[in-house]
Formats: C-alpha cells, structure tokens, sequence
C-alpha cells in the first residue's frame, strides 16, 4: 500500500482499535523517579495512595514494568462509540504553505466533550464504580477534562465536583454548562468550600488561579467525603497509560500504509496528550528499534520545559499532594490568565521529564498571539476551528512545514490536534478584535517559584 494515493482520513475498522494500553514506563532504562510522601520523603505506597486515588489505578500509577494493561471490555464498549478516530492528511494546508512536506494530524475532536481527554475520564469512573464509589472530584484548566469527566461519571452513574480554573470559569461560560448538563456541580476556584482554597484566596487575593490551586481543593474533598476519590486528567503516569490509545492508532494508521512520520508534534500543559501521541513511537526508540524527531509545544507564558527545573516539587499549589520529580516552575507559580487553560500547569509528567531529560524529546515554547494567527490559518484551510491547546502543535507544524519549503525536504509531519474551540470564543474573539496580548514570565518572576521548590536530596 505504500505508493497507493493516501486518502484524505485513514481510519482504522472496529476490529483494529487498540484492546491493550501501552506503558512506555516498561521500557524506560531511566525509570520516572517515584512520587514521594511529603512528610517522609520516602516513595509513596500502594497504601498511602489509596485514600486519594481508586485501587486499581494506584496500581497502574505504581507499575513500571508492566508494558501492556488489557483495557477492560465495558471501556473498549464506549471508545468504539467515538473511536478509532481520523488520522487527517492535511492536504489543504500543505498547499496554502506551498510545502513539499507530508503533514498528519490525529484528530480527538469528534465527541461531545471536544477532546482527547474523554479516553482517561471513561477508565477512571470505569473503576471507581467497579470500587462501589460514590462520586469523584478533580480540576479543571480549559474545561475539556471537566467535561469528559462529567460524560463519564453521567454514563456509570457516579457524582462528580469540578473545580475549575476561576480564569476559564469566567472565559468559558458554555464549557461549565456542558458540565452541570451531563450532572456535574462546577465551582470556580480558588474558592472559599476548602481550606485550602480559603488559604490559597488569604495569600493571593484576586487570583485568577491555576490547575495547582485546583487540584489542591479537588484532592481536599476528595478526602474528606466519604465514598469519594481524586481523579486528575493529566500529568500522572496512568492518564498517560490510557491516552497511549491516541498514539497506538496513529502508528497503526500510518503503518497500514508504510507510512514512516520524521517527526511528531504535541501541545504540552501537563502531558497527557503528548504522552498519549507519542508512546508507541518513544517506545521504538527505547527499544532501539526506530528514531523519530519528538517536539513538546509549550506557552511562554508556563515554560515549565524551556525554563524550569528539573526537580521534586508538589503537584498543587496547596502542597498536599505527593511530590513528583518533573519539569517544573514551582508550585506556586500562577500563570499569567492566557488563553490555553489546558497548559497553565506549573510542572510536566514525571514519564515526559524523564524523556525529555534524557533527550527522547525537544521542547519549545511559543508566544500566544502566534499560536492564534496559527489557529486561524489551519481554520481557514482544514475546516476545524482548533482548541488554543491544540494550536501551539498547529504553530510548530506550519513552521517545521515552512522550514521544508526552504530546504525543499519532503519531511513527513505528524501532530496531535487534541479537541476543537468551539467553547473559547471568547479567545478568538479577543484576538479578531486584536487586543490579545502576550505575557513572558521574567526570570525575576521564575526565581520566586522555584525559591519554593521543597529540600529533597534524591
């Protein structure tokens, strides 16, 4: 099949969807460090865990060997409602760039919740009613996990609590009411419900927040609820087992007609899509079997690849949670209210770190005013109003693309278009009217979240 014309969507039949997740930790030589208590500074127990996280999913948390996990036949029932979805030739834009490059770009728009982050939101309310749970809680940044959580727990009849970014509840008005549609109750955060967001409001008045203030109040009623658990919708290694889904298609897309990408782009907040796009392909590079030229697209205004360190610190900005060895600007680093709330996360996966430190994976950041004249070009050709999330992979592809046209390499491009923008009007509203503006932390402003990054000698 390989010199057959390459149709405009490759999808692969019902009988070809992935039934195992794929830890790319398995083959890891430079394993993730692992989550550590705070108090003790030891690594974190199955035990120690399960107050906060459902048994099962401590249990893919804690397993680095493990290379395949059986995805459960209730969840491969509800993928295949939305799944397998397209690997899109981009043929239109690679004309409006006058390009000779090939660019690819998987699509996870294609269900009601307008994103990738429905295939970790069905596993985890698939087990936390297999554990008998009452409901769950988690945070939300942009509103796309919030509302595949909200599909989710509605589907397996659980209760669910978003706390939401108070800078995108404010933004996104229709992306909440999604949310209160499919049953959830959706608080802005910081909020004055927990104490620790009650602390968190003391110390910073008028924060816009961030996904760390949420996931800080999330985790805190969790915890105090009966019957509930904590779910999170990215940067821990289980999210990233069940989003290995988006790049075990791609591969199985691109091979079915001897298709070989020379490099693969993703938007990069916490991890979970990244880590989900390029897990097979990393894999084969672990293994020594392939090489692929891997781009993490970060926002300068939370450059926590580019700028931070690398390092333990906590996953909140209440610091009650594990510390995890990660990229990272700080826990208490408060983004500046950019338009992509998906990647306003002060630290990157431990599994994204790690390959990134061990050079797997290139990082770069880019300034939001471009990733919207990207936006808006790709809208204009391909037809699909992109997530600003999604845009920052947009940006760098066209610009990879550009660079093919200068030397004349026929490259072959892949990115992951993570969900659509159809609920973030009100970001290209502000840039249509042209009062969008562009924030670059300083290093001055960089120094004060890392002067409080925790004392850890390991």
């Amino acid at each position: 099949m390989a010199n057959e014309k390459i149709p405009y969507k490759i999808y692969l039949d019902e009988n070809e969807l992935p039934k195992q997740w794929y830890n790319v930790r398995a083959d890891m030589k430079n394993k993730p460090a692992p989550l550590l208590n705070p108090g003790t500074l030891e690594p974190m127990t199955f035990d120690e865990l399960r107050p906060v996280f459902c048994d099962d999913l401590v249990a893919q948390e804690l397993d680095d060997t493990t290379p395949y996990f059986d995805i459960p036949q209730e969840i491969q029932e509800f993928y295949k409602m939305y799944r397998p979805s397209p690997l899109v030739r981009a043929y239109c834009l690679e004309k409006a760039l006058d390009t000779p490059a090939k660019i690819y770009y998987k699509f996870e728009g294609n269900n009601t919740s307008g994103s990738h982050k429905l295939n970790s939101a069905i596993a985890q309310a698939y087990y936390a009613k297999k554990q008998g749970l009452k409901g769950v809680t988690t945070e939300t940044g942009a509103g796309q996990w919030g509302t595949a959580l909200s599909m989710a727990c509605s589907y397996f009849g659980l209760d669910c609590k978003v706390y939401m970014v108070k800078v995108s509840y404010e933004q996104k008005p229709f992306r909440r009411e999604v949310m209160r549609t499919y049953g959830a109750s959706v608080t802005p955060s910081p909020s004055e419900t927990t104490q620790v967001g009650r602390k968190i409001l003391a110390e910073h008045p008028g924060t816009t927040g961030s996904l760390g203030c949420a996931i800080s109040e999330a985790v805190e009623a969790a915890t105090t609820q009966e019957g509930y658990r904590y779910v999170l919708g990215s940067v821990l290694s289980q999210v990233l087992l069940h989003q290995s889904v988006i790049g075990l298609e791609t591969k199985a897309a691109l091979d079915k007609y001897g298709i070989k990408p020379d490099m693969i782009i993703g938007c990069a907040g916490g991890g979970s899509n990244l880590g989900g796009l390029i897990a097979p392909f990393a894999g084969q590079m672990l293994r020594g079997e392939a090489d692929y030229r891997i781009i993490a697209v970060e926002p300068a205004s939370c450059p926590s690849l580019t700028r931070g360190r690398f390092a333990y610190d906590f996953c909140d900005t209440g610091m009650v949670c594990p510390l995890a060895k990660m990229y990272t600007l700080g826990s208490g680093f408060i983004p500046s209210p950019n338009h992509a709330g998906g990647l306003r996360y002060h630290g990157m996966s431990s599994v994204v770190s790690q390959l990134y430190h061990d050079k797997y994976i290139e990082a770069v950041s880019v300034e939001q005013t471009a990733v919207f004249d990207a936006a808006t070009k790709f809208a204009r050709v391909e037809g699909i109003l992109p997530a600003p999330e999604s845009s920052h992979a947009i940006k760098v592809a066209m610009d990879e693309a550009l660079k093919c046209r200068e030397t004349g390499e026929e490259k072959t491009i892949v990115f992951g278009l993570t969900g659509t923008g159809y609920f973030d009007m009100v970001a290209y509203e502000k840039y249509n009217d042209g009062v969008m503006s562009d924030y670059i932390p300083t290093d001055e402003d960089l120094a004060a979240g890392f002067a409080g990054l925790p004392k850890v000698d390991k």
